[in-house]
């Protein structure tokens, strides 16, 4: 009976109604957020960027201490541009989707090099920068620069879906939920509107339990009254993730310190630390197979247990050897000092370590 009850309520078609109820909604609660500025004060579009590079596939929470970091260190785009990249990604370290940190070192060179410092204003050339995509290119169009633009997030696409009962699945809803969510876009307040959008998604129009009667659009919600608000948006059944196996080698030198290699610059985890490990494959390798890739010739013991970690498209398990080694030994044919080098376990919280290698060195290093 409630779902029939909602079936019957009239419903306005989105509009410029909509738009100003969510805008007025917004002024009241909207998020406390270290990178939006104050109703009527100009927003600097490095402080945007920045945390639009970083709130990709990241949740807010865990995004603002890192976004308090960096300010502190590079609090503008010239200082950021001056720094070395290993720097960007030591203090990246954690965040993960690390390709991020080196286009954001990439980006504010260009911003700089190219455009004197300053951010350009339009979509189109701020999509031409390196790891700016349609996404942030939108949103910092919009939010620093007022321009009407309309990034679309997840939780944008979430409020879209249900404001429209759009039942077509993504990801190949998309482009139709971006047009949907334009032809919302005010002309002015542009800023305030997707990240009214945003605010909305992440506290009220929730991925479970929508809180419908605190939502400023439930009287224009056409799945609200079709009572399907939890069923939107509607998402395809995510692919399997496959598994990979490598073994680990966590040398400790007699004085304190680890031994580390610099992963390619191209690639997964690029240009980041790692503790040397033979390739990941389908299946474990026979242990003189994995030998073949260790980092100092030793004897080893294997650490008990396995150290798992899931990656965007995979899920890995890492089998770890430890040993300890003497100040004087030497690294094998390919373990080149431009590749590897001993950091001091003081040093070790600093380095640009990924979660994955802050799991096998705690694993490893748990007994000592």
């Amino acid at each position: 009976m409630k779902d029939v009850a909602r079936r019957q309520l009239p419903l306005r078609p989105a509009g410029p109604d909509t738009v100003a109820a969510l805008l007025d909604w917004y002024d009241r609660e909207r998020r406390d957020l270290p990178w939006r500025g104050k109703r009527g004060k100009r927003i600097d579009p490095y402080r945007v960027w920045l945390s639009e590079i970083m709130l990709q596939q990241t949740t807010v929470k865990a995004v603002i201490p890192f976004y308090e970091r960096f300010l502190q260190r590079w609090p503008t785009v010239e200082a950021l541009s001056a720094a070395e990249p290993e720097d960007v990604l030591s203090l990246w370290a954690g965040l993960g989707y690390y390709s991020r940190a080196r286009n954001l070192h990439k980006c504010a060179k260009a911003v700089v090099s190219e455009h004197g410092g300053r951010f350009p204003k339009t979509e189109d050339e701020l999509g031409s920068l390196p790891g700016i995509g349609p996404y942030t290119a939108a949103a910092v169009a919009a939010i620093a620069f007022g321009a009407p633009a309309t990034p679309v997030d997840g939780n944008i696409e979430r409020v879209v879906s249900r404001l429209f009962a759009f039942r077509q699945p993504l990801p190949g809803a998309k482009r139709e939920i971006k047009r949907l969510a334009a032809s919302l876009t005010p002309q002015r307040r542009a800023g305030d509107f997707a990240q009214a959008m945003m605010d909305l998604g992440a506290t009220v129009c929730t991925p479970k339990r929508p809180s419908c009667l605190m939502c400023p659009l439930q009287q224009d919600c056409h799945a609200h009254a079709l009572g399907i608000e939890a069923q939107l948006p509607v998402k395809l059944a995510k692919a399997h993730r496959p598994v990979r196996y490598g073994t680990a080698f966590l040398a400790l030198r007699e004085d304190g310190h680890v031994l580390l290699r610099k992963r390619p610059e191209a690639g997964l985890l690029g240009g980041m630390l790692e503790v040397p490990s033979c390739e990941w494959g389908d299946d474990w390798l026979p242990l003189d197979q994995a030998l073949a890739a260790q980092p100092v010739k030793t004897e080893w013991w294997s650490v008990p247990g396995v150290v798992s970690h899931t990656f965007t498209h995979f899920r890995l398990e890492l089998m770890v050897l430890r040993a300890i080694v003497p100040v004087s030994t030497s690294l094998t044919f390919w373990a080149t000092p431009d590749q590897c080098r001993w950091v001091a376990r003081r040093d070790l919280g600093g380095a640009a370590l990924p979660s994955v290698m802050r799991k096998v060195i705690a694993h490893a290093l748990k007994e000592h």
